[in-house]
């Protein structure tokens, strides 16, 4: 597409011939992250038709959620930190930071020959997850958080 403009007549009327984009990221290429998916302008307009309980899991809604809210704040701050640096970041802002690389590394990056279920992606998001602070998890119920997020799954299994 001219110049990456996604809004470009071409890009913007196959999303809705196909229902959603797939937007791929020369960034996250030269990181060397495969495959390079930019998660934050990439979208389906079917997704929430399939996903959930009776479809994925019923944490799959809210997980999903809560990891493009982190990404997205993480990201949001790297633009900061290139004006104002890092030591002048919160902790708070360190750790959605550090978040963001976590997100691109491990739940974005798959190896080529990598067959990763959605159990396995699901887990691996509240893996990344659990590296905040429960308390801002606030897209995910409580009760979900106390069923998946890897701090609780032992106690909610030894519970049962």
């Amino acid at each position: 597409m001219p110049g990456d403009d996604i809004t470009h007549p071409i890009p913007d009327l196959t999303g809705y011939i196909t229902e959603g984009q797939i937007v791929v990221s020369r960034e996250l290429h030269r990181k060397g992250i495969y495959p390079p998916v930019n998660v934050l302008p990439s979208l389906s307009r079917l997704m929430n038709l399939g996903i959930g309980e009776k479809h994925t899991r019923e944490d799959h809604k809210k997980v999903s959620d809560q990891l493009y809210a982190a990404y997205a704040e993480g990201n949001d701050l790297r633009g900061l930190v290139a004006i104002v640096g890092k030591d002048a970041l919160s902790e708070r802002d360190r750790m959605f930071l550090e978040f963001a690389d976590l997100f691109e590394d491990q739940f974005v990056r798959q190896g080529y020959e990598e067959d990763r279920s959605i159990t396995d992606t699901l887990d691996i998001g509240w893996k990344l997850l659990s590296s905040l602070p429960v308390e801002q998890l606030v897209r995910i119920d409580r009760e979900l958080i106390q069923k998946y997020h890897p701090q609780f799954r032992g106690a909610a299994k030894a519970a049962e």
